[in-house]
């Protein structure tokens, strides 16, 4: 008997195919958005911070961050809690860009789901949260939710 795990895994290969799901409009690579999306929530962060986050080693987050810092979408900073790590902050066009590709993402799956009652949306929200948070659990590496999202991670119904 197969598993509906087969069914989840080809499902998630298709999405990922959609031009409507990228995460790129010519603004932002999918790293800056993840990237500025982690600081955003979390706040200013080191280079071991984000290494322990999206569980990468220093080499790659120090070429992201300098490549977002090129960008003007991040920049360095001293450490607010008085610490020695410089952290890196999220600049005023880092936050707009962020908006604006967020803007253009929610708006692609505003258009898929047209036809979808607001509950069905909630429930297939809960379902990918409880997917993420399960996945995060498993890796140790818990990410942040916005205050709007931070609500149990079970579907409803």
């Amino acid at each position: 008997m197969v598993r509906p795990t087969h069914e989840v895994e080809y499902e998630q290969m298709l999405l990922s195919r959609h031009e409507v799901m990228r995460h790129r409009t010519g603004q932002l690579e999918r790293s800056a958005y993840v990237l500025l999306s982690r600081i955003r929530l979390q706040g200013p962060m080191s280079i071991g911070e984000l290494s322990d986050a999206f569980g990468l080693d220093a080499s790659t987050l120090n070429r992201q961050t300098a490549a977002a810092m090129r960008a003007g979408l991040l920049e360095r900073i001293p450490d607010p809690a008085g610490g020695i790590a410089r952290k890196f902050r999220i600049t005023g066009e880092g936050s707009r860009l962020l908006d604006e590709e967020r803007e253009f993402l929610t708006s692609g799956l505003d258009r898929v789901m047209a036809d979808w009652p607001d509950e069905d949306i909630a429930a297939f929200a809960a379902y990918l949260r409880r997917f993420n948070t399960d996945i995060e659990r498993l890796s140790g590496r818990p990410w942040p939710r916005p205050a709007e999202h931070a609500g149990d991670a079970r579907p409803v119904g």
